[in-house]
């Protein structure tokens, strides 16, 4: 597994598949790029050099607890990323917080982009109740550690349905949460309660969009992707069913099919 020191820190990713076409996997947040293996397996099949790295500070990626990981210096972590790999263009994909990366990744490098799919995320800012919220957890997290995030996010990432049933996806998210160190957490909430508006430039994205959103999610309600999309003339949604936030894990056939349908338009 690759790790080279990128943009000051150590960053970890795995990649599948080779060739020229690269779509680049941004894991939400307090995830790692696990949350992608199903999506690696399946792209890198379709003749796709798929790239999912750890953002700094998660999973085996290292950072500096002092500096925070706003969405613009993970986006400049990614697009050196790319640069390290001699990657001209890729796709970008993010969900969640993955999403708020990607949209800081197409302003800062959109020559570097070729397509973007914005899973389960949002164009807007935090409220400021969120956004007080954010730092209240942060506070939390450093007296309690990961799983003080884990209790917050852990029961609104599935459909209500999948959370009361439980079961190895909610598993395997959780030990996710648990292993993520306590200073990634701490050090990416501020960056995440002071993201920009993104909404007046959904207009001017150049580059097919695809929009893809549970339609069960609890934490982003669907009619906000669905105004996403309809903001940018380049941009079609796809509504996963049966699907919470973690679209990408409880309906990956559905989730897979359309990601695949919207990549297959662009060659």
């Amino acid at each position: 597994m690759p790790k080279a020191k990128i943009n000051g820190v150590e960053l970890f990713w795995e990649e599948a598949g080779s060739g020229d076409d690269v779509l680049l996997m941004l894991h939400g947040f307090p995830l790692d790029h696990t949350m992608w293996l199903d999506q690696m397996a399946h792209f890198s099949k379709l003749g796709w050099r798929v790239t999912a790295p750890d953002q700094r500070g998660y999973g085996q990626s290292s950072h500096d607890p002092t500096e925070d990981n706003t969405m613009d210096l993970l986006a400049q972590d990614a697009a050196a990323l790319l640069d390290y790999l001699g990657v001209k263009k890729a796709v970008v994909m993010g969900l969640s917080m993955g999403g708020y990366v990607t949209f800081a990744f197409y302003r800062q490098f959109p020559e570097k982009v070729r397509a973007l799919i914005l899973a389960n995320t949002k164009a807007e800012p935090d409220a400021p109740v969120a956004r007080e919220n954010r730092y209240k957890l942060r506070e939390v997290v450093r007296q309690q550690g990961s799983t003080a995030a884990r209790d917050v996010m852990l029961p609104a990432m599935f459909s209500p349905e999948l959370h009361q049933s439980g079961g190895t996806l909610l598993d395997n998210l959780e030990a996710i949460m648990v292993r993520t160190r306590p200073t990634a957490i701490i050090s990416t909430l501020p960056g995440l309660a002071e993201r920009r508006d993104v909404v007046p430039d959904l207009p001017g994205i150049g580059v097919p969009t695809l929009v893809i959103h549970g339609e069960l999610d609890q934490l982003m309600p669907v009619e906000n992707a669905r105004r996403m999309a309809q903001a940018n003339p380049q941009a079609r949604f796809v509504g996963v069913p049966g699907a919470g936030h973690m679209s990408n894990l409880e309906n990956s056939a559905f989730f897979n099919r359309a990601v695949e349908e919207f990549l297959a338009g662009l060659k």
